[in-house]
């Protein structure tokens, strides 16, 4: 059954705030191998010229899925998950991701396209700070498989 495109454009409110952790953001540059100082040391990061260290780009994917999950979730809106893949992932920075952050984020559903009996929701998750900066947005497709022989 096709999701309903009325709700394109429903947003869904914003997250509790998620703090941004020093070891949080060191465990996850090892995770991904990278060992940019920017993501492990304090004065490294300086040096960089951060006020502190920043987290990988990616890191914020673990945030704004875990606020997607209320439209995954939404009873109304009846995705069927244990159909769904991740079919795409983006993200449009206006500044990193600092330790110390504290940051909340708005899930929209932006648009829902039918194809070939699978269902494709694109989730555009606005990340701000505390004191409301922008710091990115992240913009998530989620494909929700036909049924086998549909």
């Amino acid at each position: 059954m096709a999701l309903d495109q009325s709700f394109v454009g429903r947003t869904y409110p914003p997250t509790a705030p998620y703090e941004v952790g020093r070891e949080k953001i060191r465990e996850f540059a090892e995770a991904i191998g990278d060992a940019n100082p920017a993501y492990t040391d304090t004065e490294g990061a300086k040096a960089l010229g951060h006020s502190d260290v920043i987290a990988p780009p990616t890191f914020v994917f673990a945030i704004t899925f875990k606020a997607a999950g209320a439209v995954i979730e939404d009873p109304q809106l009846g995705l069927d998950y244990s159909r769904v893949v991740h079919g795409d992932q983006k993200f449009a920075y206006t500044r990193p991701v600092r330790a110390g952050d504290r940051l909340s984020v708005t899930s929209t559903i932006e648009a829902i396209k039918s194809l070939a009996g699978n269902d494709i929701l694109d989730i555009r998750g606005e990340v701000h700070d505390a004191s409301g900066e922008h710091v990115v947005t992240a913009w998530t497709k989620l494909v929700s498989r036909a049924p086998e022989g549909a």
